[in-house]
């Protein structure tokens, strides 16, 4: 029979086995990622690819770390355009989140609601973002309102489909024990309904704010003067290619840090 002591020097093994396992993940993940720059550099340094076209790493790295401290060419350095477009991507992603998740959850859990809002949703959701910039324009002109409200519609469609899927899915055991113990209906929906679908919430909103900062350039299209998309689009137009690949490294990183602090924020939830 096992005792405790050896039961705890087991674990102790299977820890720092587990450790071990994790750092030649991570390395692993590091040698990949050096990696493909290494091929990327001796590309461009051997001619195999044109630099006009595709900047080597060093040069992109160079241009990062000026434009912290230069305004050229887009008038802002680039802590200035990373707020900038945070700011866009965050007010349309919140706001699909406040509006899309209990909209998902009501048509999820009501018939009525269902029925009444379904076909709504469904004319809707077929329509690509980009399609209302012009609706958009003539509701809200050319600010920060008009560009948050391209990326609510992209964040949106998650958000709901996600809600509505995870407490369609809720176990019926669980409700009729609820129901006989002399729950009301809400009291079943809210707490048992929604704590049940909250991985499949959690789910949309890890798409929604995939969808938010992959169409941010497309928001940044209207009339902006500062933003990361705006910094890539005139970068295209000067024919500055390292600009653009920076603002895509930027966009991507942001997006990253944003999904690591949504994979905690998940992770306390589902916890608790």
């Amino acid at each position: 029979m096992i005792n405790k002591d050896q039961l705890e020097l087991k674990y102790q093994e299977w820890e720092k086995k587990k450790k071990s396992e994790d750092m030649q993940l991570i390395l692993l993940s590091v040698l990949g990622i050096f990696s493909f720059f290494a091929i990327w550099q001796l590309a461009s340094m051997t001619g195999i690819i044109d630099q006009k076209l595709l900047p080597p790493p060093t040069r992109i790295f160079e241009t990062l770390m000026d434009k912290f401290v230069n305004k050229e060419p887009d008038g802002n350095v680039l802590l200035v355009n990373m707020l900038a477009s945070l700011q866009v991507a965050l007010s349309g992603f919140l706001l699909a989140i406040v509006i899309g998740i209990p909209l998902g959850l009501v048509m999820g859990w009501w018939s009525y609601a269902n029925q009444f809002l379904r076909p709504i949703f469904e004319l809707i959701r077929p329509i690509p973002p980009i399609a209302w910039i012009p609706l958009v324009v003539v509701w809200f002109g050319i600010g920060l309102q008009a560009k948050a409200l391209i990326i609510f519609f992209t964040a949106f469609v998650p958000c709901v489909i996600n809600s509505y899927t995870g407490i369609r899915l809720t176990n019926q055991t669980y409700i009729n024990v609820s129901k006989t113990f002399g729950a009301s209906n809400f009291e079943i929906f809210y707490k048992v309904g929604i704590p049940y679908s909250l991985p499949m919430v959690f789910a949309g909103i890890r798409v929604a704010l995939g969808n938010s900062w992959s169409t941010l350039v497309a928001a940044e299209m209207l009339a902006a003067s500062a933003g990361l998309g705006y910094m890539i689009q005139l970068g295209r137009t000067i024919a500055r290619p390292d600009l653009v690949i920076v603002g895509m490294v930027v966009i991507g990183a942001m997006g990253a840090v944003l999904s690591m602090i949504l994979s905690k924020v998940e992770k306390r939830f589902l916890k608790g």
